[in-house]
């Protein structure tokens, strides 16, 4: 019976340790993500190790706490660590240097939901359709309002916000909703509260309501200084913010002044879908947010790093590569790398189920369904 047992144990750590060598043998793919304050990027993380072990690759994730120098040390790493892709959703363009490095040793870099600013060294970008994302935001707005039947006599009041200046994602988030949003203006139906750039081109007042580093307490903050200056005659009845962290930040500045009680926050846009912002939809306070699912993002990435280290034509199922106008996507300032892009979805109170549907909530399921009650 020993005898038995001890060849059982045997086989069994013999297939362990095979099990094992093979897994860390395979080909390493570097997953670089920005920070972990706005969650999602930690579910990318996740998302992108998951797929790409999935397929039989060894995948590490770092995340680089919002500091560049420091996710340069990790990039670094990978590429110590012999990593043939890196999976890089940067912090600012100061990731280049690295970026070079990794061309210069045949490393193949895929640009993941940021574009890599100011570098020729890499040719694949994977996104959501950003200049899509800011129209769905400023048409949430435009349907908020009910901005058709409005008149110039009776305007509503707007003021805005964008994202981090060192995003390059930020400004076509902006220049969306705008394309939507300045007609409206420009009639004089929608008037706006504090800095008015018609389009991020404007950088010197695009700075003056963007939110560095993509901080809630800065926005917070600039919201409050609004609400003491340039709305302090006015009731705003809008708010474009550019994704659910900050827009939960200016709601909650709004509900410390009492022209804002429960259930008469402006109309207020987000992104990323996050479970406090769905929560907060439900309840009548954040209006809108969009839907981009970073699960789809992530299976796509991976099977497009799948496909350049086996050298296939790209093909990835739900992405299309970005032509004509959207091909500036895919600019870094210094060459037009290949773009593709998924889809967003607008989500408002008639449509929280979408995030459910699609097991955005698998971590939080208990939640996901007291959400949809």
């Amino acid at each position: 019976m020993r005898k038995i047992v001890a060849i059982l144990m045997v086989l069994l750590l013999s297939a362990f340790f095979v099990g094992s060598c093979k897994k860390s043998g395979g080909t390493l793919i570097g997953i670089a993500m920005p920070e972990t304050h706005v969650l999602r990027w930690v579910k990318d993380g996740a998302s992108l190790q998951k797929e790409a072990e999935g397929k039989g690759y060894r995948a590490e994730v770092q995340y680089g706490s919002a500091d560049q120098v420091e996710q340069n040390k990790q990039i670094q790493s990978f590429l110590t660590q012999g990593a043939k892709v890196l999976i890089v959703g940067c912090i600012n363009e100061g990731v280049a240097s690295v970026i070079a490095e990794a061309g210069r040793d045949g490393v193949a870099v895929i640009a993941y939901d940021r574009i890599i600013s100011n570098s020729a060294d890499y040719d694949y970008y994977i996104t959501f359709n950003n200049f899509k994302v800011g129209q769905l935001q400023g048409q949430s707005i435009v349907n908020g309002l009910n901005l058709t039947a409005a008149s110039a006599s009776a305007p509503k009041y707007i003021t805005l916000f964008a994202g981090s200046p060192t995003d390059g994602n930020a400004f076509f988030f902006y220049d969306g909703a705008m394309s939507i949003l300045n007609p409206y203006i420009d009639s004089g139906v929608l008037k706006v509260i504090g800095p008015y750039p018609r389009t991020s081109d404007d950088r010197d007042t695009f700075m003056r309501i963007a939110t560095l580093g993509w901080e809630a307490d800065r926005a917070k903050q600039r919201m409050e200084n609004l609400l003491n200056g340039d709305a302090r005659n006015v009731t705003l009845n809008a708010i474009l913010a550019p994704n659910d962290t900050l827009a939960r930040a200016i709601l909650e500045a709004c509900r410390a002044d009492a022209k804002y009680p429960a259930g008469r926050l402006p109309i207020t846009s987000g992104q990323d879908a996050e479970y406090d912002s769905a929560e907060s939809i439900k309840r009548g306070d954040q209006y809108s947010t969009v839907f981009k699912d970073t699960a789809m993002l992530a299976q796509a990435a991976i099977i497009l790093a799948d496909q350049i280290l086996n050298n296939q034509p790209i093909n990835i199922p739900g992405a299309v590569l970005a032509t004509g106008d959207l091909a500036r996507i895919g600019d870094t300032g210094m060459k037009v790398v290949n773009a593709y892009l998924l889809d967003p979805i607008l989500v408002t109170r008639d449509n929280l189920n979408v995030m459910i549907d699609a097991g955005f909530y698998d971590d939080r399921l208990d939640r996901g369904i007291l959400l949809l009650n």
